[in-house]
């Protein structure tokens, strides 16, 4: 992403302990060449042509899905358009990291689908269509994008 949220997002992935790390955003792809995306002022529905010439990684042959789980993860998608976007989610991430002693509140926060970043809503979706895209032990919504490209670079 760029400009200020893209080095807000950089930071909090430092923050998180992720590095400044190469990607800073995530979306789904919902067929017709178009995506829904989280972004600043809510979740959007958009045409793929935005991110034309951009390096990006694709989920393309990594996750085998059913039709019906493929159909679930873009019908959840088109669920979250309008959610609205929390930056401060990253620095909620980085508080579980670090191990302040406010988890329970700090879980129920990142948890909450009234606000997510990305990485958050693409995780979510595959959730809600009972696909676990990371199977460590990590609370619902403790995703980055670095840790979706780290799931898709293997």
């Amino acid at each position: 992403m760029d400009g200020r949220i893209g080095r807000l997002i950089r930071f909090g992935q430092w923050l998180n302990g992720d590095g400044f790390a190469d990607y800073e955003h995530a979306f789904v792809y919902v067929g017709d060449d178009r995506l829904v995306e989280a972004q600043p002022g809510g979740a959007l529905l958009r045409p793929c042509s935005v991110y034309e010439g951009r390096p990006a990684l694709w989920s393309t042959g990594h996750f085998v899905l059913t039709a019906e789980q493929r159909a679930a993860v873009v019908a959840a998608a088109y669920g979250y358009v309008g959610v609205p976007y929390s930056v401060l989610d990253y620095f909620a991430l980085a508080a579980h990291r670090f191990h302040l002693p406010i988890g329970p509140l700090i879980k129920g926060y990142v948890a909450d689908s009234r606000h997510m970043i990305c990485s958050q809503l693409v995780d979510q979706c595959y959730q809600d269509a009972g696909v676990k895209l990371f199977d460590d032990g990590r609370w619902p919504g403790y995703v980055t994008p670095a840790d979706l490209a780290g799931l898709l670079r293997g």
